[in-house]
């Protein structure tokens, strides 16, 4: 019944065992897993994931980190990717002012292109951001990114931030720092986030929840998430667990609900 809305099980960090932590995460009852390809070299990687695994989706486009790579036929890839049915939205997309390793200049073009193009296929986006919150609200805003909608991954910010993001339709992402015991902030921010706009992730194999912090993420840890937010919204496990998965099947337009 889980539904884990970012991971990237094609990392180099699943070489080894890649198989066994899918079949993990299903032992531990995530139902449905979004795989995200953000650069030239994951995007075939999650392709066939998702190709191989009927209940792993797809999720294609440009990092922030990646921005200066992006050439105009890598957009006219995504464009024809995005046909495909397993492909469920576009991302991750957005600003990163931590490690610069785009221009900033570079990254918010990349950005804004990327945006276009959700908006001309009507699909939703997925959006990193670091260090970089009013920008990247100034940018979803000057292109209409509210006609898609989509995520605010692994969010950290304000409850400012997060009122302005859902007042453009997009959900609210939690992962693996909510479980941190010294995580004040994103508990509070949790807390006010209408239930129908929550989702929950593991970004693995990073940002490991407690009690695995330090150790490599997997797609079975998103229960640690669930179970969390579950706490702090005073619901069963199961509820919430349910809540989050038919939200993200919402976004994601994939037609399974769960009951």
């Amino acid at each position: 019944m889980l539904f884990d809305t970012h991971a990237h099980l094609n990392a180099e960090q699943f070489d080894e065992d890649r198989d066994e932590v899918i079949a993990r995460a299903k032992e531990n009852g995530v139902s449905t897993i979004v795989n995200v390809g953000f650069n030239r070299e994951t995007i075939p990687t999650t392709m066939e994931l998702a190709e191989k695994y009927d209940f792993i989706y797809a999720v294609v486009g440009w990092h922030p980190q990646d921005a200066i790579t992006m050439k105009e036929q890598d957009l006219e890839w995504l464009e024809e990717l995005s046909k495909h049915p397993k492909v469920v939205g576009l991302g991750e997309m957005g600003l990163d002012y931590y490690w610069d390793t785009s221009p900033r200049d570079v990254q918010a073009e990349v950005f804004r292109k990327q945006i276009r193009l959700a908006r001309k296929l009507q699909m939703p986006i997925i959006i990193h951001d670091r260090d970089a919150h009013q920008d990247i609200i100034d940018i979803l805003r000057e292109e209409k990114a509210g006609e898609v909608g989509g995520i605010m991954h692994c969010f950290s910010g304000s409850y400012e931030l997060a009122k302005m993001a859902l007042d453009m339709n997009f959900y609210i992402s939690f992962g693996g720092p909510l479980t941190f015991k010294n995580a004040k902030r994103p508990k509070e921010v949790a807390a006010k986030i209408p239930l129908e706009r929550i989702l929950i992730e593991t970004d693995c194999p990073y940002l490991t929840p407690h009690p695995f912090r330090g150790k490599r993420n997997e797609s079975a840890y998103v229960k640690f998430v669930a179970e969390e937010m579950a706490q702090i919204h005073g619901l069963p496990y199961e509820e919430l667990a349910k809540i989050t998965a038919n939200n993200a099947r919402r976004l994601f337009n994939i037609r399974e609900t769960v009951l």
